[in-house]
């Protein structure tokens, strides 16, 4: 019997993915509309420290707004 980690997983056939061409495509064609999109706001440290990321601000923002019945 060959050597066989014990926590050894078995050999799992993945598909390939077909290549993706990309000679054709242009590098940040859509970058001014995305940064146009977005808006950066830098919070306090006493107020940062509520939040452990974007997510969960934007959580306590929409909360926020829903209390005030803007949304």
């Amino acid at each position: 019997m060959k050597n066989v980690k014990p926590n050894a997983r078995p050999a799992v056939e993945t598909e390939e993915m077909p290549e993706v061409d990309f000679s054709k495509g242009v590098r940040g064609k859509h970058y001014k509309q995305y940064r146009a999109s977005m808006v950066t706001v830098e919070l306090a440290p006493d107020v940062a420290q509520y939040f452990k990321d974007s997510a969960a601000a934007n959580e306590g923002l929409r909360e926020l707004l829903r209390l005030r019945g803007v949304r």
